[in-house]
């Protein structure tokens, strides 16, 4: 065994490190990614924290399910940490996970503790005019045929597009990522639309009663980093920006990623009340 723990759990691939004692903090990686795209911040995380990372259904090495739908996803990953036994749990989403973890919030407010939100887009509205190589790998006509022509090269160049400086994408993340099916992918897609179209998350997040980190790269392609402001609708929220980092902070600034987060974890610590 290596110094992770890998296992299946409702059909999902989960891979957890550092002490079983630590306080728990689950990672819910964005669309079209796995739990290998987190590879660069969990040696950090598990020194202070037990890290449990996740591919959800459909992505990675796990399989597929009948309905991607957001509140689905987070019913899911609720089963997942009640089989793990676990419960108050620090939950980090990238981009659309920040939807799971919202809607894990909503439905499950006994297991999450606190929530901290990395490049999440709030709404439709914040949505910017994607890079043309996304354009063309995400939408009809060209998607489905460049999707099964990917290379290694294509999908690196797929995942660094929406990065502001260069980075080093995990091995693992490429493999998992050529894994994806194409109408997989177009149904996640369109399901977390469905749902920030519903109700924003800073809208959402406003009527719960938990502690938000925003993390958000200012040179974000994907998502108007000017966005980031919008949750200041939710009380308390600590709004973060990453100078020079684009929609992918953890593959491109680590450090600067994992620090906010640690110190927001440590600070929300603690049983859950009374």
């Amino acid at each position: 065994m290596s110094e992770y723990d890998v296992e299946q759990s409702r059909g999902m691939h989960v891979v957890q490190a550092g002490s079983r004692e630590a306080p728990p903090l689950l990672l819910i990686h964005g669309s079209g990614f796995s739990g290998a795209s987190w590879d660069p911040v969990v040696p950090a995380l598990a020194g202070s924290h037990h890290v449990i990372r996740i591919d959800l259904p459909g992505c990675g090495r796990s399989a597929g399910a009948s309905s991607y739908r957001v509140p689905d996803q987070a019913d899911r990953v609720a089963a997942l940490l009640d089989d793990l036994g676990l419960s108050f749990v620090v939950v980090l989403g990238h981009s659309s996970g920040g939807y799971i973890a919202t809607a894990l919030a909503e439905r499950r407010p006994d297991l999450v503790a606190s929530l901290a939100l990395i490049s999440t887009g709030p709404s439709p509205e914040a949505l910017l005019r994607q890079p043309v190589l996304l354009r063309a790998l995400l939408a009809p006509p060209l998607g489905p045929l460049l999707w099964a022509r990917r290379s290694d090269a294509m999908v690196r160049r797929g995942i660094t597009v929406t990065c502001a400086r260069p980075v080093d994408v995990p091995n693992d993340l490429v493999t998992d990522v050529r894994r994806i099916r194409y109408g997989t992918l177009r149904k996640v897609l369109t399901a977390n639309s469905a749902y920030i179209a519903q109700r924003s998350v800073p809208e959402r997040l406003a009527a719960l009663d938990v502690p938000v980190l925003v993390l958000f790269g200012a040179e974000d392609p994907r998502w108007d980093p000017a966005s980031a402001r919008w949750y200041e609708v939710v009380p308390g929220a600590r709004i973060e920006m990453l100078p020079g980092v684009g929609h992918i902070p953890m593959l491109e600034a680590p450090k600067a990623t994992s620090g906010p987060v640690l110190r927001f974890a440590a600070a929300s610590a603690g049983p859950p009340s009374a």
